[in-house]
This record gives structure tokens, sequence and C-alpha cells, in this order.
């Protein structure tokens, strides 16, 4: 393509999945605290035996802090898939391919236990592990950004 976007990417953008807007401090924030908070919350789920709100409410602590890091770019996403391609394409360099893995995984978690009714406290561990090391990332590289 010659712009250094993978043909996934220049797609999204195409198809306006992925859009180019004015990049907002104050939006970058809210996504954060939005960030801690879900996390807080599937803690507490978690904490009492309710893995399926666990899941998706650890999922959205990632999804939050990946939207920040978006955001932070420059960027807005219009879908999970979407989500994902970008912070894959924008982040390479700066967030290890397995969180990326991890991040994967958790919105297939989160997808099986909000559409399918699949879930397990095993998997609500595995989100909620993976959001807090998706917030401490993103935290490290907007701090450095």
């Amino acid at each position: 393509m010659g712009n250094g976007l993978s043909s996934a990417f220049q797609r999204l953008i195409e198809d306006h999945k992925i859009v180019k807007v004015k990049r907002d401090p104050a939006l970058i924030a809210k996504e954060l605290t939005a960030a801690r908070e879900d996390l807080s919350d599937a803690r507490e789920s978690l904490a009492s035996k309710k893995s399926k709100w666990a899941t998706i409410q650890g999922y959205y602590a990632m999804f939050h802090s990946a939207r920040a890091l978006l955001f932070d770019k420059g960027y807005r996403e219009k879908g999970h898939h979407a989500l994902f391609v970008a912070l894959r394409e924008l982040y390479a360099g700066e967030i290890e391919r397995s969180l990326l893995q991890e991040f994967e995984h958790g919105m297939y978690l989160r997808q099986e236990a909000d559409y399918g009714l699949k879930f397990s406290i095993r998997g609500a561990q595995e989100v909620i592990e993976t959001a807090g090391k998706m917030l401490a990332r993103t935290t490290e590289i907007l701090k450095t950004g």
C-alpha cells in the first residue's frame, strides 16, 4: 500500500470501521477510568463466584484500555474486531504479541459468556489477569507517549 498500513487495517478505514479523530486527552482519561472501574468490578464479581459477569467486565476493562490507546493515536473504532486490528497495527512494537493473543482470547471468552452462555471461573480468571496486564501496559505506553 505504500503507507505502512496493513491491508486489513486499510480495509477497516475504507469501510469506516476505523476513523481518524482529533486526539482528546479527556477522552483518553475517561477510557482509563472506565478500564479501572471495570477491572475492579470484574474482581468483585469473581469473588462473588459470578464468572459470567466477571468475564464480561474483565473483557471491557481490556476494551477500554485498548480504546485509550487508539484515541491516543487519533483513531476511533466501530466494533470489537476493528479495535483488535487497530491495536495490533498501531502498537505492534509496543505491545507484546502474547498480550495481543491474550486480548483476542479474552474477546472470544466474552463473546462465549455473553452470547453462548458458556463461561467458567478459570476463564474469568484468565480474562481478569489479561485485563490487569493490559491496563498496566496501556498506562506505561501513555506515560511515555
